[in-house]
């Protein structure tokens, strides 16, 4: 995974249904939240009230936009046209007035080299649990998902390869008590600079996933838990608070 740009820290993209003004508006209120939290590593401004005043006029921070067709390649049904297409809303930000709008928060740009970050991370659903993979088929879903996580957090990230999880032998209940030097064989030939490691475990009552995230830094053990998440979520939550921790911005919620 390439590692980002200081120029792509400023760039957020958003589902959107059309290109019609309203929809847009809604889009740039939620890549302004993003790019924010992308370029300070501050995950704590999520949901946070602060940002509703600007997120209300995000249009205002936006330097350039574009669409990318969800459905490129697929006709166009009857007389909907492009009206109710799903677009991809990319949107690029003024760096002065997100790195204005940050430090009115007490917050500052994280400019300086970001470690890449190498991920291992256990799913447990039931019976069956893995350990989500960069080459394994059953990690298709999750690998595309922290993949996303990480491009929209500002990360980099390393996943292990089937031959090492297969060769290291490790379960999913060791992860988050053994030490990561006993992990790390699994990442290692990759060269992270930081290990995160989580284990997501599918809940019936919460219909959602339990999730528990570590990242050694800082000389301590960095926690945080979440639950009833779809596992997208919960990679953006992990990936994020990585991000936190490693910009010196707190430990995560």
């Amino acid at each position: 995974m390439t590692p980002a740009r200081a120029d792509d820290l400023y760039r957020a993209q958003t589902a959107v249904t059309g290109q019609g003004e309203p929809n847009r508006l809604i889009g740039f209120a939620a890549c302004l939240e993003d790019v924010l939290i992308k370029v300070s590593g501050a995950l704590q401004l999520a949901g946070d009230a602060r940002l509703e005043p600007f997120k209300s006029r995000a249009a205002d921070f936006v330097t350039a936009f574009d669409y990318h067709d969800q459905m490129s390649g697929k006709p166009k049904r009857d007389e909907q046209g492009t009206r109710d297409r799903p677009y991809d809303l990319i949107v690029d930000f003024d760096k002065s007035k997100i790195d204005e709008l940050l430090g009115s928060l007490g917050l500052k740009p994280w400019l300086s080299h970001r470690p890449t970050l190498g991920i291992i991370v256990a799913m447990v659903a039931a019976a069956r649990s893995f350990i989500v993979t960069a080459d394994g088929r059953q990690s298709d879903l999750q690998r595309d998902s922290a993949r996303i996580a990480a491009s929209r957090r500002g990360m980099t990230i390393l996943l292990p390869d089937e031959a090492s999880v297969a060769k290291l032998n490790v379960g999913d209940a060791a992860l988050m008590t053994a030490p990561v030097e006993t992990l790390a064989p699994l990442v290692a030939a990759q060269g992270p600079e930081a290990i995160l490691i989580g284990r997501l475990a599918w809940d019936d009552d919460d219909l959602g996933w339990v999730t528990e995230w570590r990242l050694d830094a800082d000389g301590r053990s960095h926690r945080w838990k979440m639950r009833g998440v779809t596992f997208d979520e919960a990679f953006r939550r992990g990936i994020g608070g990585a991000a936190q921790v490693l910009s010196g911005n707190g430990d995560p919620g």
